[in-house]
Protein backbone atom coordinates (compact mmCIF):
# COMPACT_ATOMS: atom_id res chain seq x y z
CA UNK A 1 0.00 0.00 0.00
CA UNK A 2 1.04 3.43 -0.64
CA UNK A 3 2.21 6.04 1.73
CA UNK A 4 -0.65 8.64 1.34
CA UNK A 5 -0.86 11.97 2.51
CA UNK A 6 -3.81 14.92 2.17
CA UNK A 7 -1.57 18.38 1.68
CA UNK A 8 -4.95 20.94 1.83
CA UNK A 9 -8.18 21.58 0.43
CA UNK A 10 -8.25 23.28 -2.90
CA UNK A 11 -11.42 25.22 -2.70
CA UNK A 12 -12.71 25.53 -6.46
CA UNK A 13 -14.25 28.99 -7.80
CA UNK A 14 -14.77 27.42 -11.65
CA UNK A 15 -17.57 28.97 -13.19
CA UNK A 16 -17.97 26.18 -15.90
CA UNK A 17 -20.76 24.46 -14.43
CA UNK A 18 -22.96 25.73 -11.25
CA UNK A 19 -22.97 22.46 -10.05
CA UNK A 20 -19.36 22.79 -9.03
CA UNK A 21 -21.21 24.34 -5.52
CA UNK A 22 -22.45 20.87 -5.13
CA UNK A 23 -19.28 18.87 -5.43
CA UNK A 24 -17.20 17.95 -1.90
CA UNK A 25 -14.14 20.13 -1.57
CA UNK A 26 -11.11 18.31 -3.61
CA UNK A 27 -8.09 17.53 -1.86
CA UNK A 28 -4.62 18.16 -3.16
CA UNK A 29 -2.66 14.24 -1.86
CA UNK A 30 0.02 12.98 -2.52
CA UNK A 31 0.60 8.95 -3.33
CA UNK A 32 4.15 6.55 -3.83
CA UNK A 33 4.96 4.52 -6.16
CA UNK A 34 6.48 1.15 -6.05
CA UNK A 35 9.90 2.90 -6.96
CA UNK A 36 9.70 5.64 -4.02
CA UNK A 37 8.72 8.80 -6.09
CA UNK A 38 5.97 10.60 -4.75
CA UNK A 39 3.08 12.28 -7.02
CA UNK A 40 0.56 14.86 -6.14
CA UNK A 41 -2.74 14.72 -7.46
CA UNK A 42 -6.36 16.07 -6.70
CA UNK A 43 -9.16 13.66 -4.93
CA UNK A 44 -12.56 14.51 -5.67
CA UNK A 45 -15.15 12.61 -3.90
CA UNK A 46 -18.73 12.57 -3.82
CA UNK A 47 -20.67 13.65 -0.51
CA UNK A 48 -22.49 10.41 -0.74
CA UNK A 49 -20.43 7.23 0.24
CA UNK A 50 -19.07 5.38 -3.13
CA UNK A 51 -17.18 2.51 -4.46
CA UNK A 52 -16.43 3.82 -7.99
CA UNK A 53 -13.75 6.18 -8.91
CA UNK A 54 -12.17 7.60 -12.01
CA UNK A 55 -7.92 8.22 -12.49
CA UNK A 56 -7.39 10.81 -15.38
CA UNK A 57 -3.56 10.58 -16.67
CA UNK A 58 -2.54 14.09 -18.68
CA UNK A 59 -0.65 14.00 -22.08
CA UNK A 60 3.30 14.74 -21.75
CA UNK A 61 4.97 18.14 -22.81
CA UNK A 62 3.93 20.38 -20.63
CA UNK A 63 1.05 18.96 -19.46
CA UNK A 64 -0.15 19.42 -15.62
CA UNK A 65 -3.42 18.24 -13.60
CA UNK A 66 -2.36 21.75 -12.14
CA UNK A 67 -2.70 23.51 -15.29
CA UNK A 68 -5.80 22.88 -16.10
CA UNK A 69 -7.69 22.61 -12.89
CA UNK A 70 -10.69 24.08 -15.02
CA UNK A 71 -11.46 20.94 -16.48
CA UNK A 72 -10.73 19.34 -13.58
CA UNK A 73 -12.75 20.48 -11.73
CA UNK A 74 -15.42 20.59 -14.27
CA UNK A 75 -14.80 16.92 -14.55
CA UNK A 76 -14.84 16.11 -10.89
CA UNK A 77 -17.93 17.74 -10.24
CA UNK A 78 -19.84 15.70 -12.97
CA UNK A 79 -18.27 12.72 -12.08
CA UNK A 80 -18.87 13.00 -8.06
CA UNK A 81 -22.77 14.04 -9.19
CA UNK A 82 -22.76 10.48 -10.82
CA UNK A 83 -21.36 8.73 -8.14
CA UNK A 84 -17.88 8.69 -9.15
CA UNK A 85 -14.71 9.89 -6.94
CA UNK A 86 -12.20 11.52 -9.33
CA UNK A 87 -8.08 11.80 -8.60
CA UNK A 88 -6.66 13.22 -11.46
CA UNK A 89 -3.02 13.36 -10.55
CA UNK A 90 0.83 14.35 -12.51
CA UNK A 91 2.57 11.20 -13.45
CA UNK A 92 6.35 11.20 -14.05
CA UNK A 93 5.93 12.47 -17.53
CA UNK A 94 4.33 15.94 -15.68
CA UNK A 95 5.73 18.93 -17.24
CA UNK A 96 9.16 19.13 -19.40
CA UNK A 97 11.80 19.27 -16.38
CA UNK A 98 10.67 18.73 -12.91
CA UNK A 99 12.12 17.41 -9.31
CA UNK A 100 10.70 14.72 -7.86
CA UNK A 101 11.26 13.19 -4.22
CA UNK A 102 12.15 9.67 -3.85
CA UNK A 103 11.45 8.26 -0.56
CA UNK A 104 14.12 5.94 -0.25
CA UNK A 105 16.76 5.34 2.07
CA UNK A 106 18.92 8.27 0.48
CA UNK A 107 16.18 10.91 0.76
CA UNK A 108 17.42 12.00 -3.03
CA UNK A 109 15.23 14.24 -5.51
CA UNK A 110 15.74 13.30 -9.10
CA UNK A 111 14.90 14.78 -12.32
CA UNK A 112 12.05 13.45 -14.55
CA UNK A 113 9.36 14.72 -16.36
CA UNK A 114 8.91 14.02 -20.39
CA UNK A 115 12.40 14.84 -20.94
CA UNK A 116 13.47 11.76 -19.20
CA UNK A 117 10.62 9.47 -18.57
CA UNK A 118 9.97 6.13 -20.10
CA UNK A 119 6.47 5.23 -20.84
CA UNK A 120 6.33 2.32 -19.81
CA UNK A 121 7.04 3.34 -16.02
CA UNK A 122 3.65 4.35 -16.48
CA UNK A 123 2.18 1.18 -14.99
CA UNK A 124 4.06 2.21 -11.52
CA UNK A 125 2.63 5.39 -11.19
CA UNK A 126 -1.25 3.83 -12.34
CA UNK A 127 -1.08 1.16 -10.09
CA UNK A 128 0.13 3.35 -7.18
CA UNK A 129 -3.05 5.29 -8.12
CA UNK A 130 -5.33 2.67 -7.59
CA UNK A 131 -3.51 1.64 -4.66
CA UNK A 132 -4.45 4.72 -3.26
CA UNK A 133 -7.72 4.57 -4.05
CA UNK A 134 -7.99 0.87 -3.00
CA UNK A 135 -6.83 2.31 0.76
CA UNK A 136 -9.86 4.35 0.46
CA UNK A 137 -11.95 1.65 -0.32
CA UNK A 138 -12.80 1.90 -3.46
CA UNK A 139 -13.34 -0.90 -5.69
CA UNK A 140 -14.44 -0.59 -8.62
CA UNK A 141 -11.75 1.82 -11.47
CA UNK A 142 -12.19 3.81 -14.52
CA UNK A 143 -9.12 5.11 -16.41
CA UNK A 144 -9.42 8.01 -18.38
CA UNK A 145 -6.22 9.09 -20.81
CA UNK A 146 -5.79 12.22 -22.30
CA UNK A 147 -3.05 12.48 -25.19
CA UNK A 148 0.21 10.19 -24.47
CA UNK A 149 -2.08 9.24 -21.48
CA UNK A 150 -4.36 7.14 -23.88
CA UNK A 151 -0.81 5.55 -25.21
CA UNK A 152 -0.60 5.09 -21.56
CA UNK A 153 -3.40 2.77 -21.08
CA UNK A 154 -2.89 0.92 -24.03
CA UNK A 155 0.59 0.55 -22.71
CA UNK A 156 -0.61 -0.53 -19.04
CA UNK A 157 -3.36 -3.06 -20.39
CA UNK A 158 -0.30 -4.78 -23.11
CA UNK A 159 1.66 -5.54 -19.55
CA UNK A 160 -0.57 -5.84 -17.23
CA UNK A 161 -3.41 -7.39 -18.41
CA UNK A 162 -4.82 -8.66 -15.58
CA UNK A 163 -5.79 -5.64 -13.41
CA UNK A 164 -8.08 -3.55 -11.39
CA UNK A 165 -9.52 -1.22 -13.87
CA UNK A 166 -13.03 -1.81 -15.44
CA UNK A 167 -13.55 0.46 -18.33
CA UNK A 168 -11.20 2.99 -20.24
CA UNK A 169 -11.68 5.84 -21.90
CA UNK A 170 -8.82 7.21 -24.90
CA UNK A 171 -9.01 10.54 -25.59
CA UNK A 172 -6.96 12.01 -28.85
CA UNK A 173 -4.23 9.11 -28.05
CA UNK A 174 -1.46 10.27 -30.65
CA UNK A 175 1.01 9.06 -33.10
CA UNK A 176 4.07 10.63 -31.72
CA UNK A 177 6.68 8.10 -34.02
CA UNK A 178 4.53 9.43 -37.02
CA UNK A 179 4.69 12.63 -36.32
CA UNK A 180 8.48 13.31 -35.48
CA UNK A 181 9.14 11.02 -39.00
CA UNK A 182 6.93 13.82 -40.77
CA UNK A 183 8.54 16.34 -38.89
CA UNK A 184 12.53 15.78 -39.28
CA UNK A 185 12.06 13.74 -42.83
CA UNK A 186 13.17 10.25 -43.74
CA UNK A 187 16.87 10.77 -43.03
CA UNK A 188 17.19 13.33 -40.23
CA UNK A 189 14.83 10.46 -38.16
CA UNK A 190 16.99 7.77 -38.47
CA UNK A 191 19.83 9.32 -37.63
CA UNK A 192 18.35 10.92 -34.65
CA UNK A 193 17.24 7.15 -33.88
CA UNK A 194 20.51 5.78 -34.59
CA UNK A 195 22.77 8.35 -32.18
CA UNK A 196 19.80 7.95 -29.55
CA UNK A 197 20.94 4.61 -29.69
CA UNK A 198 24.31 4.75 -29.23
CA UNK A 199 24.16 7.18 -26.53
CA UNK A 200 22.24 5.10 -24.27
CA UNK A 201 24.55 1.95 -25.35
CA UNK A 202 27.61 4.41 -23.88
CA UNK A 203 25.71 4.72 -20.59
CA UNK A 204 24.62 8.81 -21.60
CA UNK A 205 21.02 8.16 -21.78
CA UNK A 206 20.34 10.79 -19.27
CA UNK A 207 22.07 13.52 -21.23
CA UNK A 208 20.38 16.01 -23.20
CA UNK A 209 19.73 15.56 -26.81
CA UNK A 210 21.55 18.42 -29.03
CA UNK A 211 19.14 20.87 -30.65
CA UNK A 212 20.95 19.98 -34.11
CA UNK A 213 19.41 16.72 -33.65
CA UNK A 214 15.94 17.22 -32.79
CA UNK A 215 14.86 20.91 -31.14
CA UNK A 216 12.92 19.57 -28.89
CA UNK A 217 13.85 18.69 -24.99
CA UNK A 218 14.53 15.25 -24.98
CA UNK A 219 17.33 12.97 -23.03
CA UNK A 220 18.75 10.69 -25.45
CA UNK A 221 16.34 7.94 -23.46
CA UNK A 222 13.00 9.65 -23.69
CA UNK A 223 13.97 10.43 -27.53
CA UNK A 224 14.42 6.56 -28.28
CA UNK A 225 11.69 5.73 -26.59
CA UNK A 226 9.20 7.91 -28.33
CA UNK A 227 11.05 7.25 -31.60
CA UNK A 228 11.46 3.40 -31.61
CA UNK A 229 8.64 1.70 -34.59
CA UNK A 230 9.07 -0.99 -32.53
CA UNK A 231 9.23 0.62 -28.72
CA UNK A 232 6.31 0.65 -26.55
CA UNK A 233 5.49 4.25 -27.61
CA UNK A 234 4.48 3.35 -31.23
CA UNK A 235 0.73 2.59 -29.81
CA UNK A 236 -1.37 4.61 -32.55
CA UNK A 237 0.46 4.19 -35.86
CA UNK A 238 -1.96 6.20 -37.97
CA UNK A 239 0.87 7.25 -40.57
CA UNK A 240 2.30 3.63 -41.34
CA UNK A 241 -1.46 2.33 -41.43
CA UNK A 242 -3.25 5.27 -43.77
CA UNK A 243 0.07 6.55 -45.71
CA UNK A 244 1.38 2.78 -45.86
CA UNK A 245 4.56 3.92 -44.43
CA UNK A 246 6.60 0.89 -43.33
CA UNK A 247 8.58 1.68 -40.08
CA UNK A 248 8.07 -1.03 -37.85
CA UNK A 249 8.22 -4.58 -37.63
CA UNK A 250 6.02 -5.68 -34.48
CA UNK A 251 1.98 -5.56 -35.77
CA UNK A 252 0.63 -2.28 -36.20
CA UNK A 253 -1.66 -1.68 -33.25
CA UNK A 254 -0.94 -4.48 -31.04
CA UNK A 255 -1.19 -2.76 -27.79
CA UNK A 256 -4.69 -1.69 -28.80
CA UNK A 257 -5.87 -4.44 -30.12
CA UNK A 258 -4.95 -6.42 -26.75
CA UNK A 259 -7.77 -4.55 -24.89
CA UNK A 260 -10.89 -6.42 -24.29
CA UNK A 261 -12.83 -4.61 -21.71
CA UNK A 262 -15.37 -1.59 -22.38
CA UNK A 263 -13.32 1.11 -24.10
CA UNK A 264 -14.83 4.78 -25.01
CA UNK A 265 -12.09 6.65 -27.60
CA UNK A 266 -12.84 9.94 -28.49
CA UNK A 267 -11.22 12.63 -31.10
CA UNK A 268 -11.42 16.22 -31.49
CA UNK A 269 -12.94 16.56 -35.38
CA UNK A 270 -10.20 19.07 -35.95
CA UNK A 271 -7.32 17.67 -33.61
CA UNK A 272 -3.86 19.28 -34.90
CA UNK A 273 -2.11 15.84 -34.35
CA UNK A 274 -4.29 13.76 -36.48
CA UNK A 275 -3.19 14.63 -40.02
CA UNK A 276 -6.27 16.06 -41.35
CA UNK A 277 -7.79 12.07 -41.59
CA UNK A 278 -9.54 12.36 -37.92
CA UNK A 279 -12.76 10.66 -39.52
CA UNK A 280 -9.99 7.89 -41.28
CA UNK A 281 -8.71 7.40 -38.23
CA UNK A 282 -12.09 6.51 -35.96
CA UNK A 283 -12.46 4.49 -38.64
CA UNK A 284 -9.43 2.31 -38.27
CA UNK A 285 -9.37 2.06 -34.59
CA UNK A 286 -12.99 0.61 -35.11
CA UNK A 287 -11.38 -2.11 -37.69
CA UNK A 288 -8.80 -2.79 -35.13
CA UNK A 289 -10.85 -2.95 -31.93
CA UNK A 290 -10.57 -6.58 -30.63
CA UNK A 291 -14.29 -6.99 -29.59
CA UNK A 292 -15.92 -4.26 -31.33
CA UNK A 293 -18.80 -4.16 -29.20
CA UNK A 294 -17.15 -3.33 -25.96
CA UNK A 295 -15.65 -0.45 -27.87
CA UNK A 296 -17.33 2.71 -28.40
CA UNK A 297 -15.93 5.49 -30.54
CA UNK A 298 -16.78 9.14 -31.24
CA UNK A 299 -16.03 12.74 -32.89
CA UNK A 300 -16.44 15.59 -30.94
CA UNK A 301 -17.04 18.35 -34.02
CA UNK A 302 -15.54 21.78 -33.94
CA UNK A 303 -12.51 20.97 -31.60
CA UNK A 304 -9.19 20.35 -31.50
CA UNK A 305 -6.39 17.77 -29.58
CA UNK A 306 -7.40 19.58 -26.37
CA UNK A 307 -11.19 19.65 -26.91
CA UNK A 308 -10.67 23.56 -26.64
CA UNK A 309 -14.40 25.02 -26.85
CA UNK A 310 -16.37 21.97 -26.34
CA UNK A 311 -15.40 20.82 -22.55
CA UNK A 312 -18.80 20.50 -21.36
CA UNK A 313 -19.65 17.95 -24.58
CA UNK A 314 -16.70 15.87 -23.99
CA UNK A 315 -17.32 15.80 -20.19
CA UNK A 316 -21.41 14.96 -20.65
CA UNK A 317 -20.30 12.00 -23.09
CA UNK A 318 -18.00 10.73 -20.65
CA UNK A 319 -20.40 10.73 -17.43
CA UNK A 320 -23.14 9.13 -19.17
CA UNK A 321 -20.93 6.50 -20.44
CA UNK A 322 -19.27 5.33 -17.42
CA UNK A 323 -22.85 5.71 -15.44
CA UNK A 324 -24.39 3.24 -18.06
Amino acid sequence: MPTTRVLWNFLSTDSLSSKISLMSNPQLVEFQTSDKLNLPGLFYEPFRKTDKAALYLHGNGSSSVFYDVTIMNFLGSELNLHQIAFLPFNNRGANYITKLRVDDEHKKWIKIGTTYELIRDCIYDIDAAVSFLKSRNYREFYLIGHSTGANKICVYNYYKPQNSISKYILLGGGDDTGIYYKQLGPRKFRLALQKAKQEIQKGNGGKLVPKYLVDYLFSYQSLYDTLNPDGDYNIFPFLESLEKIKLSKKPLFREYKSITKPTLVIYGSDDEYCYGKVSEIIETLGKMSSVPGKFKLQIINDCDHGFDGKEGELVDIITRWLSA
